[in-house]
């Protein structure tokens, strides 16, 4: 399997106003050893890989993404012989897509494709010649690839591609049963019906998140809240308030459940987030505007600029000017 930290590398010292040169100066190495490890001519040490983290301020995220030598050699032999797919290559695996989820919160989503999509496509050719005991999780590690690289496409409004995406994450998570995974991508074809203005698909893929069998219960919480944010704007204020109720109901098991590790940004804060755009959609806009400010305090430091929270920013923009 391809390492791809230096594309990453690379597209996020461009975003954040770096050149090779500067890169270099910044961090104190050779400009001609970066130079091939940006290039993809040398695999990046650890205390590289670290300090070009730190420079672009990824939190950790961007060196996670790079394999240690022993989890190189065994994805490469599983890669070339995926019928003897073994459990440390499926948690080498599970262990990138989850600094490539974490990496999704600093960097620009555009500059992260590349690299999600080849680290993607590859997964699902070793899962389509997989055998033995670990196909299942390696199927819900590949469902969860092309689930993320959906939410990428949404991201830059390249919508059509993110829908078709993440419908194939759905057929993969339902494979085993997974239905975190199929709750989670079905909240993100939610997240494209919002962004193209159409509150009939945010009702429909929220609502159906919500109900999904074996969905967590802080996801049930924010799909049934972006659900009735869709009921709202299509003045079904009634339909809006039950779900309004049955995401309240649930409040005290999520507080006692962890949230899954596939969507670990499902706090309570993030909730506020939801609870702050469903009450904007009932027009009840201070009430809007208090969790939308508490939530978006409430997130973690390495979060507050996320790209997806720029939503919630405009949205808290819009209740201020409306209360």
């Amino acid at each position: 399997m391809s390492d791809d930290f230096a594309d990453v590398a690379r597209r996020s010292l461009r975003d954040n106003g770096y050149s090779m040169k500067a890169a270099a100066r910044a961090t104190n190495y050779d400009p001609s050893y970066l130079s091939r490890v940006l290039n993809g001519k040398q695999r990046p040490s650890e205390n590289l890989a670290s300090a070009l983290d730190s420079l672009v301020g990824a939190g950790g995220a961007l060196a996670a993404t790079v394999l240690n030598n022993d989890e190189t050699a065994r994805v490469a032999r599983s890669a070339a012989n995926p019928s003897r797919l073994d459990a440390g290559t499926v948690d080498a695996l599970a262990r990138v897509l989850a600094a490539y989820r974490r990496l999704d919160d600093t960097a620009q989503p555009s500059s992260i494709i590349p690299a999600t999509m080849m680290q993607m496509r590859e997964v699902v050719r070793m899962l389509k010649e997989a055998q033995g005991p670990q196909k299942d999780r390696l199927s819900d590690v590949a469902s969860e690839w092309v689930q993320f690289t959906g939410w990428l496409f949404a991201q830059t409004s390249e919508y059509s591609e993110g829908v078709r995406l993440l419908n194939d994450a759905v057929e993969l998570a339902d494979d085993t049963g997974n239905g975190t995974l199929v709750a989670q991508a079905l909240n993100f074809k939610g997240y494209v019906a919002r962004q193209q203005g159409r509150p009939q698909g945010v009702a429909r893929w929220f609502g159906a998140a919500a109900n999904t069998p074996g969905a967590h219960p802080a996801q049930r919480i924010g799909d049934y809240l972006q659900a009735a944010a869709g009921l709202a704007e299509l003045q079904e204020q009634g339909a809006a308030l039950r779900m309004v109720d049955d995401a309240e109901k649930l409040m005290d098991a999520a507080a006692t459940i962890p949230p899954p590790e596939t969507a670990y940004w499902l706090t309570p804060a993030f909730n506020r987030l939801n609870m702050g755009l469903c009450t904007l959609a009932l027009g009840r806009y201070s009430e809007a505007a208090d969790h939308l400010r508490t939530g978006l305090a409430g997130l973690p430091d390495e979060l507050r600029d996320a790209p997806w929270s720029w939503e919630h920013k405009d949205a808290l923009r819009r209740a201020i000017e409306a209360a």
